[in-house]
């Protein structure tokens, strides 16, 4: 009986484990070695190529949430080497030779690219957390895509890792996209360090502001799964997350905060291809 108990435990630690490599709710662990830039550094990175593939396969869509063409993408030789040889470019880098709105940027886009070639390289899939990276873990998060200055990273490495505790940003959750209909939109340009504030504002703005981010349903106050997920970077309780709601809300979707102090939360893995719902 306590062995079978034994392997229960073990099994329910896995399987809670796995949730949380789903959900992307990690907790900000800083990796030592990124923690460094140059803020004399003048040194520019071309995002070029990113811009060129966002141009050509990210679409607005009538329902706010932006799709991306993988299918298009993936018929497309030549602009699948060159996604690759962008990737595998930054990869030759060391961003920490850069200042740090450059390094941000680089880490965003590098993010971004990443999914996007992922899911490219198996689609057809009805959803990124298809993608298996262990038999408890499914989602590419914790797969060892990429090696940097001799360290091998993953896409939660670069989230968790170095963008939020570096930059201790909430607003990066509105930059890195993880390929979904609940996600924050694909920002539609390249991020640089000139448009780093203006994007990062407006996608703010635009997730708050549509119903997969806050809405009211039967009388209960619904918000993405984003807002409880990672409430530590919006002041880690109810109430932090709800004074960032309102700094970015039209005043008509700040009435849907009033009355409730706490909220459900929900979120749409469904992937954000141009024929999704």
């Amino acid at each position: 009986m306590t062995s079978r108990l034994a392997v229960r435990l073990v099994s329910t630690l896995a399987i809670s484990a796995c949730a949380m490599a789903v959900h992307g709710a990690a907790p900000p662990e800083l990796i030592p070695m990124w923690n460094a830039s140059d803020e004399s550094s003048t040194a520019t990175i071309d995002h070029g190529p990113w811009q060129e593939i966002l141009d050509a396969y990210l679409k607005e869509h009538p329902s706010g949430i932006n799709r991306f063409d993988y299918a298009a993408l993936k018929a497309n030789s030549d602009h699948r080497q060159k996604l690759t040889s962008y990737l595998m470019g930054l990869t030759q880098l060391d961003p920490r030779t850069h200042s740090r709105d450059e390094q941000k940027a680089y880490w965003i886009n590098l993010y971004n690219g990443l999914t996007v070639h992922v899911i490219v390289g198996r689609y057809p899939v009805d959803s990124i957390r298809d993608i298996k990276s262990g038999l408890l873990t499914p989602g590419p998060w914790e797969m060892e895509l990429i090696t940097i200055q001799g360290q091998k990273l993953t896409l939660d490495n670069i989230e968790h890792g170095i963008l939020r505790p570096i930059w201790k940003d909430p607003r990066i959750h509105y930059a890195v996209n993880c390929a979904s209909i609940g996600c924050p939109n694909l920002a539609p340009e390249a991020y640089r360090p000139d448009n780093l504030e203006r994007l990062l504002e407006n996608g703010a703005r635009e997730y708050v502001n549509h119903p997969r981010g806050m809405s009211v349903d039967d009388g209960d106050l619904v918000l993405s799964s984003i807002y409880d997920w990672f409430k530590v970077d919006f002041g880690d309780t109810d109430e932090g997350v709800f004074a960032h709601l309102r700094q970015y809300a039209t005043p008509e979707n700040a009435q849907m905060l009033e009355g409730h102090d706490d909220f459900d939360d929900d979120y749409d893995w469904a992937l954000n291809a141009p024929d999704a719902p």
